[in-house]
């Protein structure tokens, strides 16, 4: 692979305003879009002989801005907003070699299995978020149970098997080895600002777009009320208490980056969505040749994992995951020393 010769950043791209929310002024960054492809020759990506996919997971604000749901900080206390920092710089360095962005969207309602609304005490109290963590022992006590109010919601679920279902659920990630399941605070929220895209990112993917005329290949996940969908390949469970599926994997998706030459992977979280994603890639690459492994490439300073001082830390699991990762063939880079080319 012929590596091209990076480009410099535009001088519309911002790096104070990469913390905060703004409106992407379209038409005017379309019409400079046109103008840099036309000053550094960059060819429309029909055209690549290399074809490379740049995967971006999760780069919401719910949880790459300070002041939303799930801040993603890491242990520096500003990790997601760092990483979005150099994940612009990437994007636009390298615009001629990257051929289709994918962006993922977490994307949630508020009566979902994770969220406080679904689950009740004994004293009807709902579960703190990101401080609750639900058990099969603690379903089994009844310590946690159900909310009865939640039920004619959830399109075609009777009480007494939405009570079964949750019971399977917990007992299901248990037994396949997944996190427990944790209630998290309302976030990524259909409709909100917290489901769009961080705006300094979302820019950067519209130039993309009109300066190689390349759709943004944007994939939306998390909408199932019965399950987590860390990994925008599959849903956590795919199965009821009953037998009947309830979800699948993204069959679809899976064929569409591996069809290409490289697949580079960011975004957050790095111990969960991203982790997730990543693992389920692996188990299909695996599946299918294992030597595809080598065309994966994860911007490890463009992730970080959820640390919430003095409640959690999943620093550990990332960073063995990503180890793991590595084990399998896939290369872990920074975003400063990967240069892509034909």
């Amino acid at each position: 692979m012929t590596p091209k010769a990076q480009l410099p950043i535009p001088e519309h791209f911002d790096h104070k305003k990469v913390g905060e929310v703004w409106r992407v002024p379209y038409r005017e960054r379309a019409a400079q879009a046109k103008d840099w492809a036309k000053q550094h020759n960059i060819q429309p990506a029909a055209k690549d002989t290399n074809r490379i996919c740049l995967l971006i997971i999760d780069a919401q604000n719910t949880f790459c801005l300070p002041e939303f749901e799930l801040f993603v900080g890491g242990h520096s206390g500003s990790g997601a907003v760092d990483d979005n920092l150099r994940l612009c710089e990437f994007i636009y360095r390298n615009l001629n070699a990257i051929t289709t962005i994918a962006p993922t969207m977490d994307t949630h309602t508020a009566m979902q299995i994770f969220h406080p609304i679904f689950w009740i005490d004994e004293a009807g109290e709902h579960p703190v978020p990101a401080a609750t963590s639900i058990t099969l022992e603690d379903v089994q006590k009844g310590i946690w149970k159900v909310n009865p109010a939640v039920a004619h919601s959830i399109s075609g679920a009777h009480f007494s098997a939405l009570e079964k279902q949750a019971c399977y659920y917990v007992k299901k990630l248990s037994d396949d080895g997944k996190y427990p399941l944790i209630i998290w605070p309302y976030h990524s929220m259909l409709g909100g600002i917290g489901h769009a895209l961080v705006s300094a990112v979302e820019e950067a993917i519209f130039f993309h777009t009109i300066a190689r005329d390349s759709q943004a290949l944007f994939e939306i996940k998390g909408g199932n009320p019965l399950t987590e969908n860390y990994s925008v390949l599959r849903p956590e469970v795919l199965d009821g208490f009953d037998g009947n599926p309830i979800a699948e994997k993204n069959a679809k998706f899976i064929d569409k980056l591996l069809d290409f030459d490289a697949v580079i992977i960011a975004g957050q979280a790095k111990s969960h969505c991203v982790a997730w994603t990543i693992d389920d890639l692996l188990t299909e690459i695996l599946a299918r040749d294992p030597n595809w492994a080598k065309k994966v490439y994860l911007l490890e300073d463009c992730t970080s994992p959820v640390v919430v001082p003095g409640v959690v830390d999943f620093t550990e699991q990332a960073d063995a995951a990503f180890q793991r990762f590595a084990a399998a063939g896939m290369n872990v880079v920074q975003s400063t020393e990967l240069i892509l080319g034909d």
